[in-house]
């Protein structure tokens, strides 16, 4: 069972839910299907997947907001929808947030590198019949033209900097930069002091560090980044914050150019 990526779009890659970037989308596709949570999907960016099903199976498409189709007609987003085999599921450009997540009944069960023209996305067995009714709704996919907000909290090296660096990360306004992907979400604005003290000179030591999803690394540039799913597992650079848990599926639907504030 399965089907066959006609175009892949911008960036589609098979994933667990826990290296999803916005993993309270991926668990209501998976639970909106009656998959378990641990059932991998796709995270599609930005949008233009055109996915051929070889073999009929039952789809949920959330996440990102914008015009997603089946053999050309409306595909209500948000909602179980059984497919016929040879049907075609396309993904029109994300108007709102920027990542869209496929869960197909059963999961996919071949996960690897980023997907391409031709490749086969492989579905496990359909648990049982029918949807399940789920209480969880949605979230409404980010509106570009508004800023995200997330809270934080101090990081283990906060203490090493000055209070107005800490007022300054918290209060003053900061852009997603183009240059930001599954590492890291790059914020720019005006650089943060960086090394002031002998405290904070010694927070910049080479010291590596276990690093978290969510904190908020500061490097020599004093531009603040945040650690996402395929962060490296140390940093030399101070963690002078992290990110709430719960705001993190936000900061992995951000677009770039688009208003962050991180609120201590």
């Amino acid at each position: 069972m399965g089907a066959v990526v006609v175009d892949p779009g911008a960036l589609t890659l098979a994933l667990e839910p826990h290296q999803a970037l916005d993993r309270a989308s991926m668990h209501v596709a998976n639970a909106l299907l009656g998959n378990p949570e641990t059932a991998p999907g796709l995270e599609v960016l930005v949008g233009g997947l055109k996915l051929r099903f070889v073999t009929g199976s039952a789809v949920a498409v959330t996440g990102a907001e914008g015009m997603v189709t089946l053999n050309g007609s409306e595909f209500p987003q948000n909602t179980p929808v059984r497919v016929a085999p040879g049907a075609v599921l396309e993904l029109g450009p994300a108007l709102f947030g920027i990542r869209y997540y496929v869960a197909v009944q059963g999961g996919v069960t071949a996960l690897g590198p980023a997907l391409g023209a031709g490749s086969a996305v492989a579905f496990g067995k359909p648990h049982g019949h029918g949807f399940p009714a789920v209480q969880q709704n949605a979230r409404r996919a980010l509106d570009p033209e508004r800023p995200v907000v997330a809270r934080v909290s101090r990081g283990l090296q906060a203490e090493h900097h000055d209070a107005g660096t800490w007022l300054r990360l918290t209060s003053e306004p900061w852009t997603l930069s183009p240059e930001s992907d599954r590492v890291g979400a790059r914020l720019h604005g005006r650089p943060l002091e960086v090394g002031r003290s002998g405290s904070a000179a010694a927070a910049q030591a080479p010291h590596p560090q276990p690093l978290a999803w969510g904190s908020v690394v500061l490097p020599p540039s004093g531009l603040p980044v945040i650690a996402l799913a395929d962060r490296p597992a140390t940093a030399k650079s101070p963690v002078i914050a992290v990110v709430r848990e719960e705001d993190l599926d936000l900061i992995g639907q951000a677009r770039p150019g688009q208003m962050v504030h991180l609120l201590g």
